[in-house]
């Protein structure tokens, strides 16, 4: 099976929707006022719903960080995403308790700076519903295009679904999918013409690299 793609750091709708359509399984958006990638809550709820319109089958993704009592009411379904990635500090008590409370899937991203840090992965495995394996930045949460170096994932297994982030592009990939098999492949600065601005022609060939089927860009009939 082809691993799945994710698409991260949209801010245009016309993008997302031409993105989705290519057949990758899921759309990032960033709610982290931090990151150059920022999309406010208007927006991204506007972008959301006309994903869901248009391709009901193509994953709607909100990545926060530690997300305090303020944001927690931008975090439920309305504003049309159905998962909440998670890229801060939060424990594993803390995953379980947002995917409860919310009633959303729960992917959690972990920023592997050794191979130590893979032992995190097993403490999150019954409190979320999929990790994301990310490089480690000093000054950035993601979307660095800092590449998590390869051979510490060659043998690599995870008892939920995973996701390999970290400097993924059309040319890196089949090295990637050759060396390591992720469940899938979240990709943000290796696609895009400056930060949140992605480059449709890359898109395509990494969508055209991974060997998806194109079934969640399917339109809504």
């Amino acid at each position: 099976m082809p691993p799945r793609l994710k698409i991260c750091g949209l801010r245009r709708s016309d993008q997302a929707q031409a993105i989705a359509a290519l057949g990758v399984s899921a759309i990032g958006v960033i709610g982290v006022r931090s990151s150059p990638r920022y999309l406010d809550a208007a927006s991204r709820s506007q972008l959301f719903e006309g994903l869901a319109e248009a391709f009901p089958r193509c994953r709607r993704v909100l990545v926060v960080a530690d997300p305090d009592a303020q944001e927690m009411a931008e975090l439920g379904r309305h504003p049309g995403h159905d998962v909440l990635q998670l890229h801060g500090g939060e424990s594993p008590r803390r995953c379980a308790e947002l995917r409860d409370s919310l009633g959303l899937e729960i992917w959690k991203a972990l920023r592997i700076r050794s191979p130590d840090d893979l032992h995190r992965v097993a403490d999150y495995a019954d409190s979320v519903d999929a990790l994301l394996l990310d490089a480690w930045a000093a000054d950035q949460l993601g979307g660095t295009g800092q590449r998590l170096p390869i051979e510490w994932l060659e043998g690599f297994t995870a008892s939920v679904p995973w996701w390999l982030a970290g400097g993924v592009t059309p040319e890196a990939a089949p090295e990637i999918l050759r060396r390591v098999h992720p469940d899938g492949l979240d990709v943000s600065s290796g696609v895009e013409n400056a930060p949140g601005d992605k480059n449709l022609e890359r898109v395509k060939a990494l969508v055209a690299t991974a060997g998806l089927s194109g079934s969640a860009g399917t339109p809504a009939v």
